[in-house]
């Protein structure tokens, strides 16, 4: 019997590529079908993509409840996602669905809802170089990279990062600044896996980077549920009672 493929959507506000030609050029199908695009290619994937813009932000009960792994990229419009929606991700997360926030998904209104904390950090557009170290080297997530990779433009983020303290460090990055920060991050909450990814600047083409492209597909294969049955919660009949 075949496997069955990770069932992945990605999800994008996009809104940059529709107001800012700096973006369009970059992206000319969005910073979703970017993404997408390396994701499709990988044969144990079945790729859809959703934005803000749709019904329900493309996320219907029917889609969530046919996604294995939700990777989110988000900058502009945070506030105008639905409070009822991303409950509904929260809850998938906790019941078992797979999340990667990239970039400035540290501030969506999912991701906060499932750390608690503000998420927030220092930040700089001055388009200079990022070296992202491997602090994990034995792990799913960096599968096929070597102890480091550049990206010669990108945003500065630095600590502090407002987060609870991961689970697992992946990835810490320097900045030409000096700065740096914990790029790669993973916790578990409920049943579901967080994987925050940081680069991802909407002005760079660093959705097209291999390195960066494979940490998602790895981060996706590594969030994806485990097949475990799902908990059993409130009241509960005694297992001694006859």
């Amino acid at each position: 019997m075949a496997k069955q493929k990770i069932r992945v959507t990605v999800w994008n506000e996009f809104v940059h590529e529709k107001k800012h030609d700096e973006v369009k050029k970059v992206y000319p199908k969005g910073i979703h079908e970017a993404i997408a695009e390396h994701l499709r290619a990988q044969p144990d994937m079945e790729v859809r993509t959703a934005t803000l813009d749709q019904p329900s932000h493309g996320l219907s009960d029917e889609v969530l409840n046919n996604t294995d792994v939700l990777v989110w990229w988000a900058h502009m419009a945070h506030g105008q996602v639905d409070d009822k929606i991303a409950a509904k991700v929260r809850d998938r997360v906790l019941q078992g669905m797979g999340l990667i926030p990239l970039h400035s998904a540290h501030m969506s209104k999912p991701f906060l809802l499932l750390m608690g904390t503000s998420g927030a950090l220092k930040w700089r557009e001055d388009g200079k170089a990022e070296i992202l170290w491997v602090t994990k080297p034995a792990h799913p997530i960096t599968i096929g990279i070597t102890d480091h990779f550049v990206l010669e433009h990108e945003e500065m983020y630095g600590e502090h990062f407002d987060v609870p303290e991961p689970d697992e460090l992946i990835f810490i990055s320097w900045f030409a600044g000096g700065e740096v920060f914990r790029s790669g991050c993973t916790w578990k909450r409920g049943a579901g896996s967080v994987f925050y990814f940081r680069p991802g600047h909407e002005t760079f083409p660093t959705y097209f980077d291999p390195n960066v492209r494979s940490v998602i597909a790895n981060g996706v294969r590594w969030a994806a549920p485990s097949g475990a049955p799902p908990v059993t919660y409130w009241h509960f009949k005694s297992i001694l009672e006859k």
